[in-house]
């Protein structure tokens, strides 16, 4: 049986060696072969081609490929782009939840945006 993607924990460090994600411990591919936003990595705090790929490679953990497709650049928006300090923590739980609110808000009329 394979573990619940929703208990997994994504951590994020900015080190002198530029910034290194890991789940559960283990290093997160930063899966350029689904896009190649950024061939030097990632990044998080702004809304470039590094938290691009940040959240690409987030996702695609996460919650599987077609939906990180799907979602990253929106994930990249609400929750990649948001981060300051050198590091966050995010648990699949979280991740799952953003990513649900993502989906209502898509379908929520435009006068209920504002």
């Amino acid at each position: 049986m394979l573990p619940d993607p929703s208990a997994r924990t994504y951590q994020v460090i900015r080190s002198d060696f530029g910034v290194v994600a890991l789940v559960d411990g283990r290093p997160l591919p930063p899966r350029t072969d689904l896009y190649n936003h950024s061939p030097t990595g990632f990044e998080f705090g702004y809304a470039g081609s590094g938290p691009a790929q940040l959240a690409l490679a987030i996702l695609a953990d996460c919650i599987g490929e077609p939906l990180a497709l799907e979602f990253y650049q929106e994930f990249k928006w609400a929750v990649i782009a948001q981060q300051s300090g050198n590091a966050f923590t995010l648990t699949g739980r979280e991740i799952r939840q953003t990513i649900v609110a993502i989906r209502q808000a898509r379908q929520a009329p435009l006068a209920q945006r504002n």
